[in-house]
């Protein structure tokens, strides 16, 4: 059974950072893309960033130059750095696992960690 487990939310003010973590257990992790999702009060769900079992890259225009998204095979992570961030970042941030390696298809979540971001 797949498990994910985020970590490292938290509150910041408007241009802090903060490093999301997620552990993957109960499947093949290389073989999986990754992928983080947000989830703003009365907004609908947002894939922000996703990672390959390639390890290409790809993010939604809201974040892109601002997040960053890697992995870590050897210990089943995956991490979201978010540089510059701003009063519309906040939100739960959930990641997800899409076994199938592409990020076109995540079929599993974690339950989230909130991210507040005040000015």
């Amino acid at each position: 059974q797949v498990q994910l487990v985020e970590s490292g939310g938290g509150s910041v003010q408007v241009g802090g950072s903060l490093r999301l973590s997620c552990v993957v257990s109960g499947r093949i992790f290389s073989r999986n893309a990754l992928g983080w999702y947000r989830q703003a009060p009365g907004k609908q769900r947002e894939l922000v960033a996703w990672i390959t079992s390639g390890n290409d890259a790809a993010y939604a225009d809201s974040v892109k130059g601002r997040f960053k998204i890697s992995r870590d095979n050897a210990k089943n992570m995956v991490y979201l750095q978010m540089d510059n961030l701003s009063v519309e970042d906040t939100a739960i941030y959930s990641c997800a696992a899409d076994p199938r390696g592409l990020g076109y298809r995540f079929d599993a979540w974690g339950q989230g960690t909130q991210v507040t971001v005040s000015s």
